[in-house]
């Protein structure tokens, strides 16, 4: 019988902490009710199943998928992360179920979207609009997106966040972590404190609207002067901590051009592209989520339309240099000083075994490869990322090397593996070096 399609409905989000927990704790138990089911069932086959063969079912995944999505939230977020991270690590089905956290989540009921509204903005909001579309147009993790009209005319984009978010997040993560723990996904080995530590504290900041909203006009300002992107204006009057209104600016989503004539999807890259080594080395503050949903495009204007800067982040004048040393070194072929550049960058530490060393060292290079030919690269036909996914399954596997590098460099590398994902969605062609060379 073929599953029954995924479809985002009405669902309210569980506020409280000992909703949210009750809800990990059925998940669980769920799970592990099926693990003990599919666990006689080998033995009685005479197979002796390993702990996580039993979890990673499809079934299993679809429960965890489900549970995360009504959610929302940290646990939803964390959820999409691994999906998006680790996907080509996991079995098809399994990542096919799991990637259903990418797409729109639920979204609150009118009672409860007003309840947060009447909160944030006093009731009675609704006498500023001519019109305020109850149902979203958007869904993620930490809020839901409506488009409304103002009595004074301007057409917005209200992101709303979920209630309960902020206290949530703390314990969503940890039960996450410990959920992760039992799967064996996580090896007993790998102090992941600092991990979670970090991924709290950036999703503090991202369920700061107000942040965000200096975020947005800050890389609205550093754009201004290039008509090739678009970012929406933030609205003062009408955002708070939990709410944040922008101009609504029309396009479509960025993957629907996969349709495109070729020279739309090479520009649209060229411009991706170049937008994040700007970042990097002249800005020197990126857009870290790579969630293509964050990138739009208005075919009447060609203009790149940017979205959703939660995940802000800045990087110091130290790292920016460390990386163009390192891109350096990469096109001069120079392993020496590509050695040197991650040693001090903080991928592997001066005691790292040589075998590691050399294979973080051959991984790097191996990403340098587009760099090094002439002309457009041909994201669509090519090897690189497959070859780099499985170095990086073996050196994922050899437990004698679990090493967590700088918080800021695993959010650069996950917006650069976006990108290319992007790249490669959108069979893409795109002359990398010499974007590149203009940043060296």
């Amino acid at each position: 019988m073929p599953e029954k399609k995924y479809e985002p409905r009405p669902l309210a989000v569980p506020s409280g902490r000992l909703s949210r927990l009750a809800r990990f704790g059925g998940m669980a138990s769920n799970i592990a009710g099926s693990m003990a089911v599919d666990g006689a069932r080998h033995l009685a086959q005479g197979k002796r199943p390993r702990a996580s063969d039993l979890l990673l079912t499809p079934a299993n995944a679809r429960k965890v998928a489900d549970q995360l999505s009504h959610m929302r939230g940290a646990a939803m977020k964390v959820g999409q992360l691994i999906s998006m991270d680790a996907g080509d690590m996991l079995p098809p089905e399994l990542s096919e179920i799991l990637g259903r956290l990418r797409a729109d989540a639920h979204y609150m009921p009118g009672g409860q979207l007003k309840k947060v509204l009447n909160e944030n903005w006093g009731e009675g909001w609704l006498g500023k609009f001519q019109k305020f579309n109850a149902r979203p147009i958007a869904a993620a993790s930490i809020g839901q997106v409506h488009r409304a009209l103002t009595k004074d005319g301007r057409d917005l984009a209200i992101k709303v966040q979920y209630p309960g978010v902020r206290k949530s997040i703390d314990s969503d993560v940890n039960n996450v972590a410990a959920l992760l723990r039992y799967s064996g996904a996580i090896p007993k080995e790998l102090d992941v404190a600092p991990m979670l530590d970090e991924a709290k504290r950036q999703l503090h900041e991202e369920a700061d609207y107000e942040l965000e909203g200096s975020h947005l006009r800050r890389f609205g300002d550093l754009l201004a002067a290039d008509d090739a992107y678009v970012v929406p204006e933030l609205q003062d009057d009408l955002t708070t901590k939990n709410v944040l209104a922008m101009t609504f600016i029309e396009g479509v989503a960025v993957e629907s051009l996969v349709d495109a004539p070729q020279e739309v999807r090479n520009r649209v890259m060229e411009l991706l592209i170049d937008l994040l080594f700007r970042e990097l080395f002249e800005f020197k503050v990126m857009q870290t989520d790579p969630n293509f949903a964050n990138y739009r495009y208005n075919p009447e204007t060609g203009q790149v339309i940017l979205l959703d800067f939660g995940a802000t982040r800045e990087f110091s004048d130290q790292m920016a240099e460390d990386f163009r040393r390192l891109m350096r070194a990469g096109l001069d072929q120079d392993r020496d000083a590509v050695r040197r550049a991650i040693l001090d960058i903080g991928f592997f530490a001066e005691d790292t075994q040589d075998k590691h060393q050399k294979a973080m060292i051959d991984m790097f290079e191996m990403s340098m490869e587009p760099l090094h030919r002439e002309g457009a690269f041909d994201f669509a036909n090519n090897d690189v990322a497959l070859r780099m996914r499985d170095a990086g399954m073996q050196i994922g596997q050899d437990r004698d090397f679990w090493h967590i590098p700088p918080m800021d460099t695993l959010f650069m590398q996950r917006k650069f593996g976006g990108v290319y994902l992007l790249a490669s969605r959108l069979k893409a062609q795109v002359d990398i070096r010499a974007i590149m060379m203009k940043h060296m």
